[in-house]
């Protein structure tokens, strides 16, 4: 298949090498022209501008560093909106804003063109490996005419649902990944300001539960169940663990606000009195926040377990 690709940075250059291997070709446009020659080495052709570029072909791939640039690109002087034709598809690889996304679907569409958007996660070298996952939404049908082409680039492609949907789950992943990050960068510090050595703290925390199964293997049980009886481990007793640590900071002299934070929601979770429940009660108080429940059918939850 010829397909047009846009943005040849660091994940766009080898997904794009991807699709050479597996047979397509490709018509490429970028800021850069000389990040499009190795792929041009390779079989791939230039196109001067966007508009050029979708009057050649029917897909067009973005991959883009966000949300000005992808507008740029569609709807700016010559841009792809001015060449696409009735039933083109476009998928963006870029994360971006969902309010975009959704205007962007929503002028394409006048056109009879087809906007979905397909953020990636998996980092350079799972984009080099096709190790990636692609979160798609928008059209079902064009997704699934174009299904085989995301999969020359990943080897997890998923249909979220109506446009937007797979921006929103990009947006919650990277979020989550650095809250994570500065949370355990955080406690760890005091750690090892408390006089524990790094490589023997890690060490520790690896065997630990939390260090033993991967982050999200919990959370049907409670989280997406709504049960918090009977407790594996209660609140009571997690809110004196919290406790204990945000005391040993303050006598190390460490400031941590995470740990506050956690020790506040704790506190409040508490005063609810659900202390003889599962610990992870206390995230009931996000869902009541946001005015969402977020419990799963147990048919869903099977299907969850099941992977």
């Amino acid at each position: 298949m010829k397909i047009g690709f846009i943005g040849l940075g660091t994940m766009g250059s080898r997904m794009a090498a991807n699709l050479l291997k597996n047979g397509h070709s490709l018509v490429l446009n970028e800021k850069l022209r000389a990040s499009a020659q190795p792929l041009i080495a390779q079989g791939a052709v230039w196109a001067e501008t966007p508009a050029l570029l979708a009057q050649q072909v029917e897909l067009v791939l973005l991959s883009l560093p966000g949300p000005a640039q992808v507008q740029e690109v569609l709807t700016g002087p010559q841009g792809l909106s001015t060449g696409l034709c009735p039933g083109s598809v476009v998928f963006d690889f870029s994360t971006n804003a969902p309010s975009l996304i959704r205007q962007l679907h929503a002028e394409l569409a006048a056109q009879d063109v087809y906007f979905l958007d397909a953020p990636v996660s998996g980092g350079p070298t799972g984009a080099a490996s096709g190790k990636l996952v692609i979160w798609s939404s928008g059209d079902g049908v064009a997704f699934k005419k174009y299904e085989s082409v995301l999969s020359c680039m990943s080897d997890d492609v998923q249909f979220l649902g109506a446009i937007g949907a797979a921006s929103v789950a990009k947006l919650v992943h990277n979020c989550m990944g650095y809250m994570f990050n500065s949370a355990i960068a955080e406690v760890f510090s005091m750690g090892v300001k408390a006089g524990v050595e790094a490589p023997t703290l890690f060490k520790a925390l690896r065997s630990g539960a939390v260090g033993r199964r991967r982050t999200f293997d919990g959370l049907p049980t409670h989280f997406l169940s709504g049960n918090y009886d009977p407790a594996k481990f209660s609140l009571t007793l997690a809110h004196k663990d919290v406790t204990l640590a945000n005391d040993l900071g303050c006598e190390v002299e460490f400031e941590m606000p995470f740990a506050k934070l956690a020790l506040a929601q704790l506190t409040e979770a508490l005063g609810r009195g659900w202390g003889d429940k599962d610990s992870r009660v206390a995230m009931l108080l996000a869902q009541e926040q946001a005015g969402v429940d977020v419990r799963c059918t147990p048919e869903a939850l099977e299907e969850i377990l099941s992977r």
